[in-house]
């Protein structure tokens, strides 16, 4: 018959007194409260590991702190993860472990983690936007808290004020980003669930707006307003040169002399600069190369085409040729980016190939073996056609309108 030990009490707990020797209490259930000379007093759990079935001792904290009733009650939870072979001194050490991760891990730390992966596959340009957009409108209200304490009320309350300023793009975006950074953090075991999965029905949604472009039969007139432009000289050279090369406004602002190659009088754009990070070829026609001719008497010696003014060692910015169209009251007309849907439009218009037309936009064929064949083959056809191409914009530009028509061939 198993040996019954005689629970403790408040008053025999109390009236112990320390010893020369440390001695034990026994309550019952393994708990015991240890005495030591100094006169402390200490709640331990005695118990069998469920791993090696040798005995241990798992401390509750010190009396009078820990009550005989809050030390019975840790005894009964301590009993009931033994009971399914949870060890509780390692599962202490486990949540301890977890706690102070969760500290550690601040989301602003795990925002870094997750960019430092995420821009590999985005150009510097969307990169740099990215973080921007962070460190501007989350780090500094979440930067510091820890990734496991990030709620959605309290990330709805900080984009409540971009949404009341009618900024519901940068609200859809912002939270596109955050939910990316919290999915990593699942995936990386910080957290358990994603608790901002449903953010983006607590906002309005930004109604779709197609980028404004001018039609086939208005590019006359935008020469005519690009030629008496109250505009610099390089910006006009930017917005011929991305006209030209039906190139997107970010890959025109930053093109680098180290991509031309005059022999081959191509363009390659390195992967990492494109939008889907697949290298681009541009044949360049004799008008893009009569832009590229003039462009080297004023940054030839330079790293890019574009240089900021500003800072020269640098490009200039991606917004330079749609604050031009503004001032030139082309706002609501037409875009940067509006220039390759005339482009594009003009194109399939005058019957050439759409897929030739495509590879020249740098839109990837979804088909990946019909991607592959399309790059491989359609060079020289895009070579036609942009030069083909080159030859309209002079020809609907007024009065030598175009920058392209008084310029030395190289």
């Amino acid at each position: 018959m198993a040996r019954s030990t005689k629970q403790l009490s408040d008053t025999e707990i109390r009236a112990a007194k320390p010893k020369d020797k440390e001695y034990n209490l026994f309550d019952g259930l393994g708990l015991r409260l240890r005495i030591k000379p100094n006169g402390s007093k200490l709640w331990l759990l005695n118990y069998t590991r469920p791993t090696n079935k040798k005995r241990a001792n798992l401390s509750l904290g010190s009396y009078p702190a820990i009550s005989l009733a809050k030390a019975r009650a840790l005894v009964l939870d301590a009993r009931a993860l033994l009971a399914e072979n949870i060890d509780p001194k390692l599962h202490r050490e486990q949540a301890a472990a977890a706690e102070a991760a969760l500290k550690v891990n601040t989301f602003e730390k795990v925002a870094s983690d997750w960019f430092e992966i995420k821009r590999d596959s985005i150009t510097s340009d969307h990169a740099a936007k990215t973080w921007s957009s962070l460190q501007l409108h989350i780090l500094p209200y979440l930067g510091s808290t820890p990734i496991g304490q990030v709620t959605a009320p309290m990330v709805i309350s900080i984009f409540r004020p971009i949404e009341a300023k009618g900024s519901l793009e940068t609200v859809k975006r912002l939270s596109q980003r955050i939910n990316e950074i919290m999915v990593y953090a699942v995936n990386t075991g910080l957290i358990h669930a994603n608790p901002l999965s449903g953010i983006k029905a607590a906002f309005k949604k930004p109604k779709k707006q197609h980028m404004a472009a001018m039609v086939p039969s208005e590019l006359p007139e935008l020469m005519q307003s690009l030629a008496y432009a109250s505009i610099r000289r390089t910006t006009r050279f930017l917005i011929e040169w991305q006209l030209h090369t039906m190139t997107r406004p970010n890959e025109a602002a930053a093109a680098r002399w180290d991509e031309i190659n005059f022999d081959d009088r191509i363009w390659v754009i390195p992967a990492e600069r494109m939008k889907m990070k697949k290298e681009h070829i541009i044949p360049l026609s004799n008008e893009s190369l009569s832009i590229l001719n003039n462009l080297k008497q004023i940054s030839g010696n330079r790293e890019y085409l574009f240089p900021a003014d500003r800072d020269p060692k640098k490009h200039c910015n991606e917004q330079t040729a749609n604050a031009a169209l503004k001032r030139m009251g082309l706002q609501d007309r037409t875009t940067a980016h509006g220039l390759r849907s005339l482009a594009s439009t003009t194109l399939n218009e005058q019957g050439f190939d759409f897929d030739v037309v495509e590879a020249a936009l740098a839109h990837t064929d979804r088909n990946q073996v019909r991607s592959a064949y399309n790059r491989a083959t359609y060079l020289e056809r895009r070579r036609e056609m942009m030069n083909w191409w080159s030859k309209h914009i002079v020809q609907a530009s007024v009065s030598n309108a175009s920058l392209a028509t008084s310029l030395e061939i190289l």
